[in-house]
């Protein structure tokens, strides 16, 4: 998945200050894993924050952006190159977190895979430690009988369609941009979405068990009307 350039509310100072703050919290002075780490985006403040953060990444390129940004260097956070749902990352075994942000558990596009990466999750973790997933919602409750198409986003310059195959559990987010000059550019990305009981049911297959499950990063309630959620599951023998 290409992440989105630094102008993308994803980057705003606020959302990434409270995403730091829960995960800072959750390692609890112990070292973390972040499954996906793209660009740095959350494991450089992170960092920052006294955290001994590791990464694993597939996309070599994203890793070249981090290792250029400031605070991304080799030794401040080491980062293995592979599939965040099979590969081993050094320490393995002795994480207090494991964590996977913004949508990226829909990037693995069979439950086969989102299952395995739980399971590569729990082998990563120590007794008592957390490992912690940011997703959405599906949203089906917008979907007229028959249609596949939701707007998620749409501003001067910008629309962003989720097309959804409900049958495969599956959907392709259409990103179109439109320069000042009028020149367009369009992206297409395939996902499986997931529901949160589908998530907690992937995590007990791996051993871990629920603890917590907000509707966003400030701790709100999760409700039947959440269109995202934050979820907490535990590795037992603390």
């Amino acid at each position: 998945m290409a992440e989105a350039p630094p102008d993308d509310p994803m980057w705003d100072p606020a959302l990434v200050g409270a995403t730091v703050d829960v995960l800072a919290a959750l390692s609890d002075g112990g070292p973390a894993l972040e499954f996906a780490i793209g660009t740095g985006r959350i494991a450089i403040p992170l960092a920052a924050r006294g955290v001994a953060v590791t990464g694993i990444e597939l996309d070599a390129d994203q890793v070249a952006r981090l290792r250029a940004r400031p605070g991304g260097g080799a030794e401040a956070i080491p980062v293995v190159v592979g599939d965040m749902a099979a590969v081993r990352a050094p320490g393995a075994g002795s994480f207090r977190l494991v964590y996977l942000v913004f949508n990226t558990i829909m990037n693995l596009t069979s439950q086969d895979e989102q299952v395995e990466c739980f399971r590569n999750a729990a082998a990563h973790l120590a007794p008592g430690g957390r490992f912690l997933v940011e997703t959405m919602v599906p949203a089906l409750r917008r979907l007229p009988p028959g249609e596949r198409y939701v707007v998620f986003g749409l501003s001067e310059g910008y629309v962003g369609v989720d097309e959804y195959d409900v049958a495969r559990q599956w959907l392709w987010s259409h990103h179109t941009t439109v320069e000042p000059g009028g020149r367009g550019h369009r992206r297409r990305e395939p996902f499986r979405y997931v529901w949160p009981a589908e998530l907690d049911l992937m995590a007990r297959i791996a051993g871990l068990r629920l603890v917590d499950r907000w509707a966003d990063w400030a701790g709100a309630p999760f409700t039947g009307d959440s269109p995202s959620h934050v979820c907490v599951w535990e590795k037992p023998g603390a």
